[in-house]
Protein backbone atom coordinates (compact mmCIF):
# COMPACT_ATOMS: atom_id res chain seq x y z
CA UNK A 1 0.00 0.00 0.00
CA UNK A 2 1.22 3.73 -1.19
CA UNK A 3 0.22 6.64 0.75
CA UNK A 4 0.75 10.06 -0.65
CA UNK A 5 0.05 13.78 0.93
CA UNK A 6 0.29 16.25 -1.19
CA UNK A 7 0.34 19.97 -0.38
CA UNK A 8 -1.60 22.84 -2.61
CA UNK A 9 -0.73 25.78 -1.71
CA UNK A 10 -3.19 28.43 -3.53
CA UNK A 11 -3.18 31.98 -4.70
CA UNK A 12 -4.95 33.73 -2.26
CA UNK A 13 -8.54 33.85 -3.08
CA UNK A 14 -8.67 30.85 -5.55
CA UNK A 15 -9.48 27.97 -2.93
CA UNK A 16 -13.59 27.67 -4.57
CA UNK A 17 -12.02 28.06 -7.99
CA UNK A 18 -9.64 24.91 -7.67
CA UNK A 19 -11.66 23.00 -6.01
CA UNK A 20 -14.49 23.17 -8.45
CA UNK A 21 -11.94 21.65 -10.65
CA UNK A 22 -10.47 19.05 -8.75
CA UNK A 23 -14.06 17.77 -7.70
CA UNK A 24 -14.65 17.50 -11.58
CA UNK A 25 -11.29 15.37 -11.70
CA UNK A 26 -11.78 12.96 -8.65
CA UNK A 27 -14.77 10.39 -10.64
CA UNK A 28 -11.74 9.96 -12.93
CA UNK A 29 -9.23 9.69 -9.98
CA UNK A 30 -10.88 7.31 -7.89
CA UNK A 31 -12.25 5.03 -11.14
CA UNK A 32 -8.40 4.80 -11.80
CA UNK A 33 -6.89 1.15 -11.58
CA UNK A 34 -5.20 0.59 -8.10
CA UNK A 35 -7.14 3.85 -6.43
CA UNK A 36 -8.16 3.25 -3.19
CA UNK A 37 -9.12 6.81 -1.72
CA UNK A 38 -8.43 9.97 -3.10
CA UNK A 39 -10.08 12.95 -0.53
CA UNK A 40 -9.18 16.33 -0.34
CA UNK A 41 -9.02 18.26 3.30
CA UNK A 42 -8.76 21.57 4.23
CA UNK A 43 -7.27 22.42 7.86
CA UNK A 44 -9.74 23.00 10.61
CA UNK A 45 -9.02 24.92 14.33
CA UNK A 46 -9.06 22.41 16.71
CA UNK A 47 -7.24 24.66 19.23
CA UNK A 48 -3.74 22.85 19.43
CA UNK A 49 -0.66 24.62 20.51
CA UNK A 50 1.26 23.45 17.24
CA UNK A 51 -1.74 24.01 14.49
CA UNK A 52 -1.47 26.46 11.97
CA UNK A 53 -4.09 27.05 10.27
CA UNK A 54 -3.92 28.45 6.62
CA UNK A 55 -6.80 28.61 4.52
CA UNK A 56 -4.98 28.64 0.79
CA UNK A 57 -3.78 24.87 1.63
CA UNK A 58 -5.53 21.95 0.51
CA UNK A 59 -4.50 18.69 1.30
CA UNK A 60 -4.82 15.67 -0.32
CA UNK A 61 -5.09 12.33 1.00
CA UNK A 62 -4.17 9.64 -1.43
CA UNK A 63 -4.57 5.38 -0.75
CA UNK A 64 -2.95 3.36 -3.83
CA UNK A 65 -2.20 0.00 -4.53
CA UNK A 66 0.80 0.15 -5.70
CA UNK A 67 3.97 2.59 -6.58
CA UNK A 68 2.97 1.38 -9.89
CA UNK A 69 -0.76 2.74 -10.20
CA UNK A 70 0.24 5.81 -8.49
CA UNK A 71 2.81 6.37 -11.45
CA UNK A 72 0.32 5.39 -13.76
CA UNK A 73 -1.83 8.02 -11.71
CA UNK A 74 0.34 10.72 -12.47
CA UNK A 75 1.22 10.55 -16.35
CA UNK A 76 -2.58 9.38 -16.97
CA UNK A 77 -4.25 11.95 -19.90
CA UNK A 78 -6.88 13.34 -16.98
CA UNK A 79 -3.63 14.61 -14.48
CA UNK A 80 -2.16 16.01 -17.27
CA UNK A 81 -5.27 17.85 -17.96
CA UNK A 82 -5.88 19.12 -14.36
CA UNK A 83 -2.51 20.18 -13.93
CA UNK A 84 -2.92 22.61 -17.28
CA UNK A 85 -6.44 24.12 -15.26
CA UNK A 86 -5.05 24.93 -12.21
CA UNK A 87 -1.48 25.94 -13.37
CA UNK A 88 -2.34 29.64 -13.13
CA UNK A 89 -3.88 29.49 -9.73
CA UNK A 90 -1.62 26.71 -7.81
CA UNK A 91 1.14 28.60 -6.05
CA UNK A 92 3.16 25.15 -5.37
CA UNK A 93 2.91 21.96 -4.42
CA UNK A 94 4.54 19.21 -1.94
CA UNK A 95 4.11 15.59 -1.39
CA UNK A 96 4.67 13.05 0.84
CA UNK A 97 4.90 9.11 -0.39
CA UNK A 98 5.02 6.85 2.00
CA UNK A 99 4.50 3.29 3.08
CA UNK A 100 3.58 1.65 6.16
CA UNK A 101 7.08 1.48 8.77
CA UNK A 102 8.22 -1.79 9.43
Amino acid sequence: MIYVLASIRLKTGKLYDYLAILKANMPAVRAEKGCIEYVPTADIDVKLPQQVLDKNVVTLFEKWESLEALQAHLGSPHMQEYRGKVRNIVESVSFKVLQEAN
